[in-house]
């Protein structure tokens, strides 16, 4: 019986072999090589064991073998495995061989790994340093990586692997600072959407704005068995390959990732125009500059160049083109777009979206009198990578019955737990939210449903303190006791400079 392996042993070797980057380059870029490592690893690991036991089970039948083998989730042959690697790492070309075993594991898996390591470049000089820092770099990557073992058997629970892949992200994530926001979203925080959502069996789901995909496996594991349907699109290259290992790692082999900018070039279409979907989450880029720039023509100048809601093939700015310097609703008119009938949205946003005026105000009126608003939900300050300002989180639903709009005030001291560097959402915050989202009902200092009426007498403007009163009154003042405290202090310090005086008359002063 193979002794298992745990959660946290595999964590401390993950973060071992990020000692080997620290120091030499940016924690937001070599994650990327030690998150597509334990890939590997994983793989490796995982064929080594089905070659044994269908060495086994055949009796050295190769051809039985191989077809056997040909049938499993991933193709790997002896020169695409991390032990073959493991055997190259002395070898003064390692970076430009790990490289090839990569494009090798693309090609064995075309169906599913394509593309996938196309932004990850072992040699890359520029990142890695000259061919001997490189080197050395790459062989301690190695080493740390062989103390572990990935095999399904020792490992037990496949979504051990999958969650060690999250400890890193996460904890990427928090050394990158504010790049560390830019691909992934707390883990507590994307659980809050993923209960308010309430995915169901055999929906479409979708984040435009996927980074590493933490988000969407959240929102998935609310089915019991997994049968939903996952989409996602990210802009960043690198982060669009962790993405798809993220998917992979969890037991998702058919979720349809998509790279590129998911405002000038939306990739999941049915029939020329935008596909449409049950649940849509994300947490887009806060306010991000420039967001038009992908509808310009080439060789336009940025500051010539002005957003018009025509140049979009796919009509999503006819309420109104947001401002150049802010992407907020260029992102959740995208959305409200993509939503299907009866579809339900929770996206994270900044608190300008709420009350900002000019075009943005234009947006958010149309989008309350269409009656799309269910809920906004103001969070707790310092929950996210990168940026202390508080968020809120914008629940939107198709075919509303209701009239009305929730509002809640989460982000009060009692309502999340402070830490040294980031406030977290505890269980019972969450849970708070979600039955008060339920429930749907005023609570005193916590939340309160307003009329449209009452939204439209307020200028279309959002902002919680509006609606939700946190003010705590001051206790009134007892004047006589203040008097009397006065008085108190006095004779004490008078008191006290009489003795002062004898003091000073005793050493002749």
């Amino acid at each position: 019986m193979n002794e298992q392996v745990t959660q946290q042993q595999i964590n401390a070797v993950l973060w071992q072999a990020a000692d080997t980057f620290r120091g030499k380059i940016d924690s937001s870029t070599y994650k990327d090589y030690i998150l597509t490592m334990l890939f590997i690893k994983y793989l490796s690991d995982a064929y080594k064991e089905h070659l044994e036991e269908y060495t086994k089970r055949y009796n050295g039948d190769e051809a039985r073998i191989k077809r056997a083998l040909s049938r499993e989730r991933f193709v790997l042959d002896e020169y695409s495995t991390f032990d073959y690697l493991y055997s190259k790492r002395n070898d003064p070309e390692i970076g430009e061989i790990i490289n090839k075993v990569l494009e090798r594991l693309e090609n064995e898996n075309t169906g599913k790994l394509r593309g996938v390591f196309r932004n990850i470049d072992f040699n890359s000089e520029a990142i890695l340093g000259k061919a001997k820092e490189r080197n050395a770099i790459l062989r301690s990557l190695l080493e740390d990586f062989n103390k572990l073992t990935l095999k399904p058997s020792v490992v037990g629970n496949e979504d051990i692997i999958g969650d060690s892949y999250q400890f890193m992200i996460e904890r990427f994530a928090s050394d990158s600072g504010k790049k560390g926001g830019e691909f992934y979203t707390p883990a507590m925080v994307s659980e809050l959407l993923a209960r308010l959502v309430k995915p169901q069996e055999n929906d479409r789901i979708y984040d435009p704005t996927c980074g590493s995909g933490s988000l969407l496996i959240k929102v998935a594991k609310k089915v019991p068995n997994k049968k939903v349907a996952i989409y996602g699109q990210e802009r960043n290259g690198a982060t669009h390959s962790l993405a798809l290992m993220n998917m992979y790692l969890h037991g998702i082999d058919d979720a349809k990732i998509e790279w590129g900018d998911t405002l000038s070039n939306p990739l999941h279409l049915e029939d020329g125009k935008l596909m449409k979907f049950q649940v849509i989450v994300a947490n887009p880029p806060f306010s991000l500059d420039k967001w038009a720039m992908g509808f310009a023509g080439e060789g336009t100048n940025d500051s010539k160049f002005k957003m018009e809601a025509s140049l979009d093939p796919y009509g999503r700015f006819e309420w109104g083109v947001p401002p150049s310097s802010k992407g907020d609703y260029a992102f959740v008119q995208h959305m409200l777009y993509s939503l299907a009938e009866n579809g339900r949205m929770a996206t994270i946003l900044p608190h300008g979206v709420l009350f900002r005026g000019s075009s943005e105000g234009k947006i958010r009126k149309q989008i309350i009198d269409l009656n799309l608003l269910d809920a906004v939900i103001g969070l707790p300050e310092g929950l996210f990578y990168g940026t202390g300002i508080p968020a809120c989180i914008l629940v939107m639903k198709k075919n509303r019955r209701r009239k009305d709009v929730l509002f809640i005030d989460a982000s009060g001291e009692e309502h999340y737990e402070k830490g040294k560097n980031q406030n977290k959402l505890r269980e019972e915050d969450i849970a708070k939210i979600v039955e008060t989202y339920e429930k749907y009902e005023a609570e005193d200092k916590y939340s309160y449903v307003a009329t449209l009426e009452e939204i439209k007498e307020n200028d279309y403007n959002l902002n919680i303190p509006r609606y939700v009163d946190t003010f705590e009154e001051e206790e009134p003042v007892d004047m006589v006791q203040v008097k009397e405290n006065i008085q108190k202090i006095k004779k004490e310090l008078a008191e006290v400079e009489a003795e002062m005086e004898k003091y000073l008359k005793e050493i002749g002063l």
